[in-house]
């Protein structure tokens, strides 16, 4: 008897668990072709790039799953699925100079909860000359035309149709921590002293600064009305450009709505030999933190196409979080056919 035929049968999907989320998925499905329409008007160019790559991301914290290659003649190569198409869309606007989007499939491996999962949608987009603040407008334009008028989420009504906030992590720290992020940048004690916090064994600045964004500023961000949270420590932003005016933050932002982070943005740094050395401090990181965790060669194509990409800005949102967000579900395996 062959392996296949003793194998156990997957289980069917169970019937009354789409039937009841059926709503929720048409919706999702009008959601996409409104986004395409979106893109399509505004001239955006829609492209497709391979998941599975030699090279699947630079962060130092994402997790990924691992795969290979056979040749025809046997040769074996080890691949990645990526987490986000970022490199390979970047090749393509150093190539053609074009704005382009993508709805993709990424991969992280060992995240699971009501606002993760090991593989969800991601839609990205990339617009040759725009900076931070002409993105965030085509953003706010974009969210308010795939989301009714107000949203609803843990007992809390935000209205979509009014301007979005936009506010600095450094005013943010200030608002809901009592302290100066940028002044304290890589002095975890002074960090924690202004504040009020205990710092913990082993606990970084780096660790600290997350601590307190989850703890204090996110639960409070976005509950009254969107808020694009802009201007990060340069730290936290390896792939943007740092600000003409104040190299100590970056120009990068992230939008909240309802406590919920929906999407991450940068100006893109076109500098391929200061993105080499940025991804060699974060390889070295991931190293140190990873011991155990097979690693790769850097993508040499990303950096050659790098310094031919013009001026642009680029964004990564969590499609599926928007989809929940529109319908009100409250976790993301609601709004996921087989979730």
């Amino acid at each position: 008897m062959k392996a296949a035929d003793r194998a156990m049968p997957h289980p069917a999907p169970d019937p009354a668990r789409i039937a009841e989320r059926l709503p929720l998925l048409r919706r999702r499905a009008l959601m996409l072709n409104a986004t395409r329409a979106f893109f399509g008007q505004r001239g955006y160019l829609e492209v497709e790039t391979p998941c599975a790559v030699p090279a699947p991301g630079e962060e130092v914290h994402l997790h990924v799953f691992e795969t290979e290659r056979i040749s025809p003649d046997g040769e074996r190569e080890a691949l990645f699925l990526h987490t986000s198409p970022e490199f390979a869309m970047k090749r393509i606007v150093a190539a053609t100079g074009l704005p382009i989007f993508q709805l993709a499939r990424v991969w992280r491996n060992g995240e699971g909860s009501a606002l993760h999962a090991p593989e969800f949608t991601m839609l990205e987009w990339y617009r040759p000359g725009a900076d931070l603040a002409s993105l965030m407008d085509e953003t706010e334009t974009f969210v308010r035309r795939l989301l009714p008028p107000e949203i609803h989420r843990e007992g809390h009504t935000i209205p979509v149709d009014t301007p979005f906030e936009r506010l600095t992590v450094a005013e943010a720290f200030h608002r809901y921590v009592g302290a100066d992020v940028l002044a304290t940048a890589d002095n975890a004690e002074a960090l924690a002293a202004q504040a009020g916090s205990t710092l913990r064994e082993k606990e970084t600045w780096e660790d600290l600064f997350f601590r307190l964004l989850l703890e204090r500023i996110e639960p409070a961000t976005g509950r009254e009305r969107p808020v694009f949270l802009t201007h990060w420590p340069a730290s936290q932003a390896a792939l943007a450009r740092t600000c003409p005016t104040d190299p100590r933050a970056a120009l990068r932002f992230e939008l909240y709505l309802g406590g919920v982070e929906l999407a991450n943005a940068f100006e893109e740094l076109t500098d391929s030999t200061e993105q080499r050395r940025r991804f060699e401090t974060d390889r070295k990181r991931r190293a140190e933190f990873y011991p155990d965790r097979k690693s790769w060669a850097i993508d040499e194509d990303f950096l050659t196409a790098l310094s031919a990409m013009p001026p642009a800005s680029g964004i990564a949102l969590g499609f599926d979080r928007l989809v929940m967000l529109a319908t009100g579900a409250p976790r993301l395996g609601d709004v996921l056919w087989l979730g």
